[in-house]
């Protein structure tokens, strides 16, 4: 394998999806930013889930609204709570009433109307975020999906899906994220820059 070739395709590939992301999403990222902000001024907050490495992202992202993206602006925390973090609660829940109920029933006992959730799945197909979806709606919350490929189950589920075009799920995740990070310091400006 020639590894310099190999991180040259990467990189170009990681690009490519970049530009695409804002030929094709610039819009559900507007909308996604608008929801939140709506959100944020009416005292609600936001609520994260998704599986394995958007378990990662739900954390990450959680912790740059709660702390702060950009370290240009001085500003109090933004609600956020990532739903993948509690031990305890993640391995009760799918003992007790199956992984696949786990964050709907989170969203159950911590969400209200007007809360934003967002859900990441790179398929858009993950049985216990399509759960999630489907209660966070029951509750009246608003939901940004971060999805990827075609969107899959979720895209026509969700208030804005954000689907990163793509099939590679590593390209899907660094999208995923890049994103997250638009939304983030946008939602941050508009409150308080």
């Amino acid at each position: 394998m020639d590894k310099e070739k190999f991180i040259s395709d990467s990189l170009k590939e990681s690009s490519e999806v970049k530009l695409l992301i804002e030929k094709e999403c610039s819009q559900s990222l507007i909308d996604a930013v608008n929801l939140m902000v709506n959100s944020y001024k009416n005292g609600n907050k936001l609520l994260l889930c998704g599986n394995g490495g958007s378990a990662a992202d739900c954390q990450h992202i959680a912790t740059e609204f709660m702390i702060r993206l950009s370290h240009n602006l001085v500003r109090p925390a933004l609600a956020a709570i990532a739903l993948t973090t509690d031990t305890s609660n993640l391995t009760a829940g799918g003992n007790d009433i199956g992984f696949e109920n786990v964050f709907a029933r989170n969203i159950e006992g911590l969400g209200i109307s007007g809360d934003v959730l967002l859900a990441i799945s790179t398929s858009g197909n993950s049985p216990n975020i399509i759960k999630a979806v489907e209660k966070a709606k029951q509750k009246g919350l608003k939901v940004v999906g971060l999805l990827g490929g075609n969107g899959g189950k979720l895209k026509n589920q969700v208030d804005v899906p954000i689907v990163i075009p793509s099939t590679n799920v590593q390209r899907i995740q660094e999208g995923h994220i890049t994103c997250a990070h638009i939304i983030c310091e946008l939602v941050e400006n508009e409150l308080y820059g």
